[in-house]
């Protein structure tokens, strides 16, 4: 299974503040859509994962998860948390077969980036999906392009 909450179009209720700006009502649907999106999917997947001994968990945030950004305060606490219960949930499943790990990648995905923001092809950014699922030794990779 792979989880990336990465909306490409605006999305009701999904703003972006910075950390001093943010309010509850600002970081509640970041937490909801990130955290609670990927909980429910792991939810969906993880008990039959565990019954067959096997499975892959890949979930991805921006690198702001790792290293925020002010101006996505309350996207960067809601990212930050999906990557600390995923951190959590490889520990708790080393040895069962089932692994569990967490992508953060710090570039804009495809063309049209922002002026001066990094940009990198899907092409570059899918092996590391491969290497984790293949590998299973790392908890986390951290793509800065």
């Amino acid at each position: 299974m792979e989880y990336s909450p990465a909306p490409h179009t605006p999305v009701s209720g999904l703003t972006m503040v910075t950390p001093s700006e943010t309010t509850v009502d600002d970081l509640h649907p970041q937490v909801e859509y990130n955290l609670y999106g990927a909980v429910t999917a792991a939810r969906a997947v993880l008990p039959a994962m565990r019954e067959a001994g096997a499975g892959t968990l890949l979930f991805t945030t921006g690198g702001g998860s790792v290293n925020p950004i002010p101006m996505l305060g309350n996207v960067n606490a809601a990212a930050a948390a999906l990557r600390n219960w995923v951190l959590n949930l490889h520990t708790e499943l080393s040895g069962t077969g089932v692994y569990a790990a967490h992508v953060a990648i710090s570039t804009w995905i495809g063309a049209n980036a922002p002026e001066g923001f990094p940009s990198a092809a899907p092409e570059q950014i899918a092996p590391i999906y491969w290497t984790l699922h293949t590998e299973r030794s790392r908890p986390e990779h951290i793509f800065t392009g």
